[in-house]
């Protein structure tokens, strides 16, 4: 812990103190463990190894400038975890046991919450849920293993928080089927988009939008997280059944009806790209990254670019997105009040 530069903190992995796991056999969930031992044993016939019955969340604990620790909306990533189970027919943990093992996880690993005179850096959460029964027909799990885990971090790509990103549309590839399984928080959906991705960063880009796949001629969402907009004084977000239905997307639009802005869930088309003054990424990871310039290409493997769109500043954030943001790290981090009770405390 003493070793931790919490200013150069990225968004990678590093090895804490215990992890928090339960499982769920025969339906019936076993009281949490609390281990420092990172290791599962599992069968090789594992339902997870072979059809992929996982499903995952990401939250973060932050201390605020009073001491408080603080865990923002761990009851909205129980719902949506309970969701993608639902989705895949297998067992989920309650609500409430999803927020104790969270709870727990961070009070195991306190030395690793970075302290609150870093504001880039929090202690990330990532739940995972897991076909754990052997099974070797294409079924669904009937056991499940539910680990809560975390580790230090800063900021997603490395860089200064609300620093400028760019982005290229992913026309050759799709992220999810117009009736599957991109609205919910599953493992596969993120396997799904990689090696785009990985097309993507190779060629330079931070962000790669992904388009309906039925008619590639509307938004739906980045790779990492949700697509937003700014227009005037209406923060706009895409209304489809393929997104996933973000934490921070959903707290961003309350914010922003609360400074008086309009919400529009709508349809977005390629083309009112041209028409923002701001455009952002959000997610638990960023809150908001902003994107100030969107490539369309043919193929992300050509060089050809058929469009591009420059929305804004490369050099720093639009004012909306800015207040939207610093609103969200205020209540995160005990700056500014929390009206609605997102934040739940956590004792040391």
């Amino acid at each position: 812990m003493n070793n931790i530069d919490w200013n150069s903190l990225s968004f990678s992995y590093t090895r804490t103190r215990t992890i928090v796991y339960s499982r769920c056999i025969d339906g019936k969930w076993e009281s949490p463990v609390v281990t420092e031992d990172f290791n599962f044993v599992l069968s090789p016939f594992a339902g997870v190894f072979h059809y992929a019955p996982s499903c995952f969340e990401g939250l973060k604990a932050y201390r605020g400038v009073d001491g408080k620790i603080r865990l923002f909306r761990p009851d909205m990533n129980a719902k949506r975890m309970r969701d993608g189970a639902m989705y895949l027919d297998m067992p989920y943990p309650s609500e409430e046991l999803f927020i104790d093992m969270c709870v727990r996880c961070v009070k195991g690993n306190l030395e690793f919450l970075p302290p609150a005179e870093v504001p880039s850096a929090s202690l990330y959460l990532r739940p995972v849920l897991f076909g754990y029964n052997p099974q070797l027909g294409i079924r669904s799990a009937r056991d499940v293993m539910f680990a809560v885990m975390c580790s230090p971090v800063g900021t997603y790509s490395g860089a200064k928080s609300l620093a400028p990103a760019n982005a290229v549309i992913s026309r050759n590839y799709d992220r999810s089927a117009a009736q599957g399984s991109g609205g919910y928080k599953l493992g596969a959906n993120y396997a799904q988009s990689l090696h785009a991705y990985n097309l993507a960063h190779n060629s330079g880009y931070r962000e790669l939008l992904f388009l309906d796949s039925s008619t590639k001629t509307t938004i739906e969402e980045f790779g990492s997280s949700n697509f937003f907009a700014i227009k005037g004084n209406t923060y706009v977000t895409p209304l489809s059944h393929s997104v996933l239905p973000s934490i921070t997307n959903k707290s961003l639009r309350t914010v922003a009806e609360d400074m008086g802005m309009k919400v529009e869930m709508r349809p977005i088309h390629v083309e009112e790209l041209a028409e923002f003054d701001e455009v952002g990424s959000c997610g638990t990871a960023v809150v908001i990254t902003p994107v100030c310039q969107i490539d369309d290409k043919p193929t992300l493997e050509g060089s050809e670019i058929s469009r591009r769109y420059e929305i804004s500043s490369p050099e720093k954030c639009g004012p909306k997105s800015e207040a939207l943001y610093n609103e969200i790290i205020g209540i995160q981090r005990g700056l500014r009040p929390d009206p609605r009770g997102w934040c739940i405390f956590i004792e040391e």
